[in-house]
């Protein structure tokens, strides 16, 4: 594994799901021969929903199979947008007691032989599978919409600098923000306010922020499989947003701009061809979401 995102928050409400989603279809899509894997720590079916390309199968192994067995190789799938994910388990309490070693999913993705970029969309909560990812994390994004969610934020960060690797993976990213109500005597909106508390924390954020956007919304419950900002909302501000997004993270995660150069040629294209979803097809799709 070359590189390991979890995308963190203990309130929710602030688009965490949203953010590790459409973050590795955008990733997929900027960095055409870079591998991007999805896990999500959550007993919901969001994932499932949004990138599986065929019908859940009886017996099929999932994430409490690849806990059970210490290895992610038997339960990653090929799913839409060229994105890999790992099949969320329809309960998560089980997870919990196998995770005793808070190192355990690290070990996984280092023993994995996957040469891309993991994102890890968090359970919306601080207990043992949360911690398992912010110890595995080469970055933690934190999304925050609110005060509420910027003082729970601090907490992340606390348990950050207790990990071996120590504080400084830890970025804040505003989402779900909506800068035209004036919230003090300043002429402040709520994104003022939160980026002045940030900064004099010293924490470090994202210059990137994500708009509060009626079309992403309806894009997550309008219908049964939630669609892609990249395909589906172009024009829009947060699709520009998400663009930028994706492009801040890669250069955290990557400064000296080698990981997506040395990605080989994604090796599952077979697999794309043999489900219906030709990886030609799949990468054309992607372009053309980017408005190449």
């Amino acid at each position: 594994m070359r590189a390991v995102i979890a995308v963190c928050s203990n309130k929710g409400g602030v688009g965490k799901t949203t953010v590790a989603t459409n973050l590795a279809i955008y990733l997929r899509a900027l960095y055409e021969d870079l591998p991007v894997l999805l896990l999500g720590l959550d007993d919901q079916s969001i994932i499932d929903r949004m990138f599986r390309l065929r019908p859940r199968a009886p017996g099929e192994p999932n994430l409490k199979h690849a806990f059970a067995e210490r290895s992610l190789e038997r339960v990653i799938q090929l799913g839409q947008y060229g994105v890999q994910f790992v099949p969320t388990p329809p309960d998560v309490e089980l997870l919990k007691a196998r995770v005793e070693d808070p190192e355990i999913l690290r070990r996984m993705l280092d023993r994995l032989d996957f040469p891309g970029v993991a994102i890890v969309d968090t359970k919306g909560d601080l207990e043992s599978l949360t911690r398992s990812a912010l110890q595995a994390a080469d970055l933690a994004i934190l999304p925050v919409s609110d005060w509420a969610s910027l003082e729970e934020a601090a907490k992340v960060l606390e348990l950050l600098e207790r990990t071996p690797l120590g504080d400084g993976r830890g970025r804040i990213l505003l989402s779900l923000v909506d800068r035209r109500t004036r919230i003090d005597d300043g002429g402040r909106d709520l994104y003022d306010r939160l980026v002045a508390a940030i900064d004099e924390r010293g924490w470090h954020r994202f210059h990137t922020y994500l708009s509060r956007s009626p079309r992403v919304e309806a894009l997550n419950s309008a219908t049964a499989n939630p669609g892609s900002i990249l395909h589906h909302a172009r024009g829009t501000q947060v699709h520009a947003q998400y663009r930028a997004l994706a492009e801040e993270v890669m250069a955290a995660i990557d400064p000296d701009g080698t990981l997506a150069a040395a990605s080989p040629a994604q090796a599952a294209a077979p697999e794309a061809e043999k489900s219906g979803a030709p990886f030609g097809s799949l990468k054309r799709a992607l372009l053309r979401g980017l408005g190449r």
